[in-house]
């Protein structure tokens, strides 16, 4: 089984100057626990986590202030559609992170969480987030050099 197999094709992009407590929003809506940022200013992508917010929020840091730019990893590691999910796991492990942003040359084509290996590897049969009933991905588009807030 591959990386494509098992990530969510729909994706949560924000910007950079999206509050904490927007992004936050925006993700329980979406039941996600990641965001790709996407800085139209700057090349390459970012990840915001829900460990991210929560580590600010437990610092005392107002989430009303706190930019999403401040909070989110930039030095990713990246996974190909291509990877097969153990490649996947391991980097995870190795990297100590829960996300992976899956790319395709210079675009963001999915994520995949440990949660999405551990479905594909379970064996369950419920579709993935961003998957139809019949299996197609729902392709997601975003170039990992644009989008803003």
């Amino acid at each position: 089984m591959n990386v494509q197999d098992g990530m969510s094709s729909v994706v949560l992009s924000i910007g950079p100057t999206h509050t904490l407590r927007d992004a936050a929003r925006m993700m329980s809506a979406r039941h996600v626990g990641a965001a790709v940022v996407v800085d139209p200013d700057h090349a390459g992508v970012g990840i915001l986590t829900e460990r991210d917010v929560l580590d600010s929020i437990g610092a005392g840091q107002n989430p009303d202030i706190e930019l999403a730019a401040q909070h989110c990893t930039a030095d990713l590691v990246f996974a190909a559609p291509a990877w097969t999910m153990e490649k996947a796991a391991a980097a995870m492990v190795k990297g100590g992170f829960r996300h992976l942003v899956v790319v395709e040359g210079r675009e963001v084509t999915g994520l995949l969480s440990m949660r999405d290996i551990v479905r594909c590897w379970s064996g369950r049969t419920v579709p993935a987030p961003g998957r139809a009933a019949d299996g197609e991905r729902h392709p997601v588009g975003h170039s990992v050099a644009g989008a803003s807030r």
